[in-house]
């Protein structure tokens, strides 16, 4: 597993808005929730492999563009919140950075494969033992 690069500064967009929840009055009148974009899909800092794997991940901040979307409006300060923003933009990067595992196919083995049956042959001969029969 490679580091992730320091993005740039110019690749990411920063946006900020007023927040929703506590603060008082001050929530009306300070833009302190911060909106940050980044590019995933046009981003040149960005390794093929890495951008493959991000642009795959069922996100919901992800747009149909590739663009990132983080909305960060945890603290009551546009630095804390600018802070958080980066920080979990930098989380989303890394993950992109983990190969996942190649799965292995593997067969069951015949022990396992003996169990299944037997155990079918007995639910078959229990449910077999509740039929009703008409003999005569």
């Amino acid at each position: 597993m490679t580091t992730p690069p320091a993005i740039p500064e110019e690749e990411l967009v920063e946006r900020f808005v007023r927040a929703s929840g506590p603060g008082g009055q001050n929530v009306n009148k300070v833009a302190t929730a911060v909106e940050l974009r980044f590019d995933i899909a046009g981003s040149p800092s960005l390794p093929e492999p890495v951008r493959a794997r991000l642009l795959a991940r069922r996100d919901r901040r992800l747009t149909d563009a590739g663009v990132l979307v983080i909305n960060a409006q945890r603290f009551r300060t546009q630095e804390r919140n600018r802070e958080d923003a980066r920080e979990r933009l930098a989380a989303f990067i890394a993950a992109g950075y983990v190969v996942p595992k190649a799965r292995v196919a593997t067969r069951p083995t015949r022990g396992s494969k003996e169990r299944r049956l037997g155990a079918k042959r007995e639910r078959s001969t229990i449910k077999r033992g509740r039929a009703v029969r008409d003999w005569d």
